[in-house]
């Protein structure tokens, strides 16, 4: 430790930095970045006097051809411009022709890389039989829309042209601002076997009661959106990003087998003319359950398997001011259904699911879908739907008004027929609900351009679902939204930043997902505080829902109901690949001198006194000294070393501390011990710092400092820490709360890293003549080896 000179006028120290070159000035505002606000977006993140959205409305009439597997259909779309431009065409989006076997996303596919393809090690990192034939099937499956006509209100054709995945329908007239056009569609396409080919929605088939389930979605030419900051939006539909579309009223009619099932965006229209009276009934007591009704049992739905019905029943439906519509029909279904309240509403939580479900999802789905409408509720607004659905068949997981895919089950052993499920597959059910379900808030209601920012609805989303699996149990097993669980992913170099369009991201889950999620996280917990971000996110949602947000409107709103200026975090977190990487290089200590020459002098000569003896010191003890065979040699300076204290050291304080003022006597007195502090920033990122302090005595607390600290040097400072008592210890970031990805350079003293080795006995080699004289099993032993899977 050092001694600090103590200066009359001033106490000589003050933090310190270190200019760095070139100067990075990572707090430079976001304005060269982000669109100039105006009348319709203002500079505050809300929706401007000026803001307009276009509208269309839907009448659909669509039959399920389940031998077939095939939809045929037709459709009204009255499109409302509410825009001030004039328009003279219109774009229409036919997301279905990406199973076209020459659409750009079969096309424009590639291998991950070589060494995947070739020189895989294993399952993890090679190709999959899965994989394989995706790619031969997609090149034979005869998918897409086949569009029979395209008309206008009076029925005369309308000219379309159709460019791959969109289709652009020229108007017989400019339409001007304020009005609207009426136009019809009849079309039809094959439904693709989602575990062959993929996608969003499709059918799955059961070979054990030869039964199809299907999850039907994107299955009716739906308007592009037309928007202020950005046109058409008629990006190519790619796979990655998915949907941008408008609000509007949706009037549909599904014609399906009449011993089918089906789960629905909207309310439906006929009960009494599509579900028995036993399930009318139970429907009604579900509405005040205190836990989920069976509206079909397993027993029924596994009577409805073994026949089949050639007629036909239409379920009509209405869902209001949504902005698309999905729908799930099979005869395998269980339908259970719970009340539960949504503000002033009442909301019908149900889940639809074939008996591969159970025991796991007549136990967890229809809870997770309340306790997801309870807690973001909260977090944003009220519910405003009349029904959430969770539907599980063969999409993973995936997201529509009120209606959700989810692909979790038990697995059914093959030789024994027990059901089981891992703890991932628990996790992962009430997960993917929690998640899937959450979709009606961001995007569904706050209305974000998915095919650009896929950020915006996933990331958001995702940072909620964690906050919700949060308050499902205590130690619920995160996969994202925790910062310790992006750092692999901000240390690793194929990266892109978080704003990149949906279709160029790399590392999809961790760039639009687990990134965001954990930056908002961050936000929340380190750099606003719960109160200022949860006021901040709310008002963002309240402001936004119906309406179409940028990520301007985001960031905008958040630091202005937030009152913190947050163009730093945006930018380190969204614009770049910068990672965090805080580390403390070095500490000196010092201490505020007394000027009293009994305590410095004293402390000078603990501090000689403390250091090590030499070598040669050591060696020559016990050696005859010659004062010591002759005393009469020692005189005064014998007796005496360099800190006695004098007489004219003690007139010298005497005269300082006459001409100091009381208050500067009293800060000598305090005895407080000074460090300086030199931090780096390896990383690029610049976060606040929290800093572990450990004093002699054992006692530790926590010091916060804000990114600000970060201003004049990007790079380096150093920072002055001021202890009651002597210093025993400092970590930066104890509780992992920053996403720093080097935990070893952030304490002082350094701590050891710790790890296990795993040994492992030495094997011989391959024995041809061994394995050559093995005997063969029969085609029913092995067969009986292989592991069982669903």
């Amino acid at each position: 430790m050092l001694r600090l000179p103590f200066c009359i006028a001033v106490l000589c120290l003050a933090s310190s930095a270190i200019a760095a070159d070139p100067f990075d000035d990572k707090f430079r505002q976001l304005d060269e970045l982000l669109p100039a606000a105006g009348a319709v977006r203002t500079a505050s993140g809300a929706p401007g006097h000026a803001y307009w959205q276009q509208r269309a409305d839907y009448k659909i009439r669509a039959t399920l051809d389940e031998a077939n597997r095939s939809i045929k259909g037709s459709e009204t779309v009255t499109y409302y411009n509410n825009s001030p431009d004039t328009l003279d065409y219109l774009w229409v989006q036919l997301d279905q022709n990406i199973y076209r076997r020459d659409s750009d996303a079969v096309s424009t596919g590639v291998a991950p890389s070589r060494d995947a393809w070739a020189k895989a090690k294993g399952a993890d990192d090679g190709m999959k039989f899965t994989g394989l034939r995706n790619i031969l099937e997609s090149r034979t499956f005869e998918g897409g829309f086949n569009i029979l006509s395209v008309k206008g209100e009076n029925g005369e054709p309308l000219r379309y042209v159709i460019n791959k995945t969109m289709m652009r329908i020229d108007l017989p007239r400019p339409m001007k601002p304020n009005s609207r056009v009426s136009f019809s569609v009849e079309w039809n396409y094959k439904i693709n076997e989602q575990k062959v080919l993929g996608g969003r929605a499709g059918y799955e088939h059961f070979k054990e009661d030869k039964n199809d389930l299907f999850e039907i979605a994107q299955f009716f030419p739906r308007m592009a959106a037309y928007y202020d900051s950005y046109g058409w939006q008629h990006k190519q539909f790619l796979g990655s990003g998915e949907f941008t579309l408008e609000f509007g009223d949706y009037d549909v009619q599904i014609t399906v087998p009449a011993d089918h099932i089906v789960a629905s965006t909207g309310d439906l229209q006929n009960p009494g003319a599509v579900l028995t009276a036993a399930q009318r009934e139970r429907l009604q007591q579900a509405r005040t359950a205190k836990k989920p009704v069976l509206i079909v049992t397993q027993k029924e739905a596994e009577a409805a398997e073994k026949v089949r019905s050639s007629a036909t029943k239409t379920w009509h439906f209405k869902a209001k001011n949504v902005r698309d519509f999905a729908f799930a029909s099979s005869r395998k279904f269980i339908w259970d259904a719970q009340g539960v309240q949504s503000g002033p509403h009442k909301v019908m939580a149900m889940s639809f699911y074939p008996k591969e479900g159970n025991p796991l999802w007549e136990r967890y789905s229809t809870e997770s879908i309340i306790h997801t409408i309870e807690q973001y509720n909260k977090y944003s607004f009220d519910y405003p739907y009349p029904v959430a659905i969770s539907v599980n068949g063969p999409v993973g997981g995936m997201e529509y008004p009120m209606i959700s895919f989810n692909g979790p089950r038990p697995v059914k052993d093959k030789k024994t027929g027990e059901l089981t499920y891992s703890k991932r597959t628990k996790y992962g059910l009430i997960g993917v609900i929690i998640h899937e379900v959450g979709h009606n808030y961001f995007p569904m209601i706050v209305n974000s351009d998915e095919r650009q920012w896929t950020w915006m609805d996933e990331g958001l989303n995702t940072f909620l679902q964690s906050i919700a699996q949060r308050a499902w149990e205590e130690n619920y097993p995160l996969y994202r939204g925790d910062a310790r669980a992006i750092t692999s992913y901000m240390a690793s170099r194929n990266q892109v930043p978080i704003m990149t369009n949906s279709e160029s991201l790399l590392q999809f889950g961790n760039n639009a997902y687990a990134k965001p999620a954990a930056a908002l996280n961050i936000l929340r917990e380190t750099i606003l505080g719960r109160e200022l971000f949860d006021f901040a996110f709310r008002t963002y949602s309240e402001r936004w829902k119906f309406k179409r947000p940028t990520p301007a409107d985001f960031f905008r709103t958040m630091e202005d109901a937030s009152g913190t200026d947050l163009d730093w975090f945006w930018r380190g977190w969204f614009y770049t690949t910068d990672a965090v990487d805080i580390s403390i290089d070095g500490i000196s200590e010092y201490g505020v001198s007394t000027k009293n020459p009994e305590t410095e002098k004293a402390w000078q000569k603990a501090q000689q006194d403390a250091e090590p003896e030499s070598i040669s010191d050591q060696r020559n003890k016990g050696m005859p000294r010659r004062v010591d065979a002759h005393p009469e040699l020692k005189d005064f300076y014998n007796e005496h070393d360099d800190f006695t204290v004098t007489n004219k050291d003690r007139n010298k304080y005497a005269e300082t501390m006459e001409k100091l003022e009381d208050w500067e006597k009293a800060l000598l007195a305090q005895g407080k011990h000074l460090y300086l502090v030199d931090f780096s920033n390896k990383g690029g990122l610049v976060m606040p710092l929290i800093l572990e302090i450990e004093l002699k005595s054992g006692k530790k607390y926590i010091e916060r400092v804000p990114a600000e600290v970060w201003r004049y040097s990007p790079k380096k400072i150093t920072k002055v820490l001021v202890t009651d008592e002597p210093m025993a210890g400092l970590t930066h970031d104890p509780y992992w709360e920053t996403a720093d990805i080097d935990q070893d350079n952030n304490s002082w003293p350094r701590k050891p890293t710790k790890s296990r080795l795993e040994l492992f006995k030495s094997e011989d080699g391959p024995d041809m003549m061994k394995d050559f004289n093995t005997p063969l099993k029969k085609a029913g032993e092995a067969k009986a080896e292989t592991p069982a899977s669903n």
